[in-house]
C-alpha cells in the first residue's frame, strides 16, 4: 500500500526530536541528526553558501558596473564590492540558521528572523549603534516575513495515491 506522505529525502531536512517510547529517557529530546550531522556541516554550508554568494554578487556587480558605463576595469571594483556583500549576506544567514536549527531542534520563522538580524549586524558592523539596530531589525523582519510566506500550509489537495486507498 502506498504511503500518503512521501519520505523526506532532502539533505537539508528539519531536525526532528528523537522518537522514543519512554519519554523519561535521557536522550528523549536530543535531535536525531546530531550524531550524523556534526557542527562541521554548518561550517561547510557556510563556506559553500559564501562562495555561491560571492559568485552571484560578482556577476551582479560586474553587470551593474557595465550598465553604469564604468568600463571593463571599473566594473571589477563594483564586482568585488558586491561579491563581498553577497558572500556575507548568504554565508552568515546560512550559518546562523544551521546553528539555530541544531540548537533549537526545529526549523521555523524565528530562526530566519534571528539569522536575518545577525546578517544585518554583519553587513553594517563598523557602524553607529543606531545603524546596527536598524539593519538588524530590517533584515530580521524581512527574513521573518519571507520565511513565513515560504512556510505556508500546503494546498488542501490529497495525493492521487491517497485518494485511491480510501
Amino acid at each position: 500500500m502506498a504511503s500518503p506522505i512521501p519520505p523526506n529525502t532532502d539533505s537539508d531536512a528539519e531536525i526532528d526530536a528523537n522518537p522514543s517510547s519512554n519519554a523519561d529517557a535521557p536522550n528523549a529530546l536530543v535531535p536525531s541528526g546530531s550524531a550524523a550531522s556534526p557542527p562541521v556541516v554548518c561550517l561547510l554550508r557556510f563556506a559553500g553558501d559564501s562562495a555561491a554568494g560571492a559568485f552571484m554578487g560578482s556577476m551582479f556587480g560586474y553587470g551593474a558596473g557595465l550598465v553604469k558605463k564604468k568600463g571593463f576595469k571599473g566594473s571589477f571594483a563594483e564586482a568585488g564590492s558586491s561579491a563581498k556583500a553577497f558572500a556575507v549576506l548568504s554565508g552568515v544567514h546560512s550559518l546562523v540558521v544551521c546553528f539555530l536549527k541544531r540548537l533549537r531542534g526545529k526549523d521555523d520563522v524565528f530562526n530566519a528572523g534571528i539569522a536575518g538580524c545577525c546578517t544585518g549586524l554583519a553587513l553594517s558592523f563598523p557602524g553607529a549603534p543606531q545603524a546596527l539596530l536598524q539593519s538588524c531589525l530590517t533584515f530580521g523582519a524581512f527574513s521573518f516575513i519571507i520565511e513565513g510566506l515560504n512556510k505556508q500550509q500546503p494546498a488542501l489537495a490529497y495525493p492521487i495515491a491517497w485518494k485511491k486507498t480510501r
